[in-house]
């Protein structure tokens, strides 16, 4: 089986390049199941239903999400009916699912994960309850479900906890992606006991900017030690960031463009 999954998609210019990119993708590599993160695909922070709509029209089957994923208006009303996950260690009570099993068709069901980070320059991190204990607590709930994969999405910051959740999960999961850092990396690996790994996929969205912020601002904001107002930006070159896993061939390929 061959699952996409992309990195977290920021804003207009990440959902115009999934719209460009995607595609083509498709066509070349013929992928059975898509997945993207969203929690930055409307207006830079959070999700709505026609922003995941839009995306789903593109080619995207289901989604992930982090911290921002509650950042629009009236998600909480309206999660429990989007084909999304937010992270699975909030605390009791947040609306919404913090894993799906998802039937991917001829390929079977595919059991969707998302965890979040609790190791971070934000206080609001250390709220979340533990990801290593939620991890196994869902798996010991889908232990008897037949499963053709277990993918996990942990939006952390800290590449150490990235690379322990990944190796307490080895063998027990098809992956763990990182996400968060909206930087990719080039670790992708087999790890020893079968698990596939890559500790960020990276962002989709725009590359003249600082992590899909409009430059300037966060240069007065390190100039200066004073909050800014974030504004995304809205022009300029564009990447599609992505990791292609096969679970046939435990293989973990990016697959990254740039757009001029």
């Amino acid at each position: 089986m061959k699952i996409l999954f992309i990195g977290e998609i920021v804003g207009g210019l990440g959902r115009k390049t999934v719209k460009e990119v995607l595609p083509g993708l498709i066509k070349d590599n013929k992928p059975d199941f898509i997945l993207a993160n969203a929690e930055n695909l409307s207006n830079g922070r959070g999700v709505t239903q026609e922003k995941i709509e839009e995306m789903r029209l593109a080619g995207i089957d289901f989604f992930t999400s982090g911290d921002h994923i509650f950042r629009e208006r009236n998600t909480e009303d309206l999660i429990e009916n989007m084909p999304i996950v937010r992270p699975a260690n909030y605390p009791k009570g947040v609306p919404g699912k913090g894993y799906e099993i998802v039937d991917s068709g001829k390929y079977g069901k595919v059991l969707v994960v998302n965890l979040m980070g609790r190791t971070s320059f934000s206080s609001l991190f250390s709220y979340f309850d533990d990801p290593f204990k939620k991890a196994d607590e869902i798996l010991e709930l889908t232990a008897k479900e037949d499963l053709a994969a277990i993918i996990v999405d942990f939006h952390a910051d800290a590449t150490s906890e990235k690379y322990a959740l990944a190796h307490y999960l080895d063998g027990r999961v098809t992956a763990v992606l990182g996400t968060s850092s909206h930087v990719p990396t080039c670790d992708n690996m087999l790890l020893p006991k079968g698990t596939l790994f890559v500790s960020d996929v990276g962002m989709t969205g725009s590359v003249d900017s600082v992590i899909g912020v409009k430059s300037e601002i966060i240069i007065r904001m390190f100039l200066t030690a004073q909050n800014q107002k974030f504004e995304w930006e809205k022009s300029g070159r564009t990447s599609f960031r992505s990791v292609l896993l096969d679970t046939k061939e435990h293989t973990i390929e990016r697959l990254d463009r740039i757009l001029s």
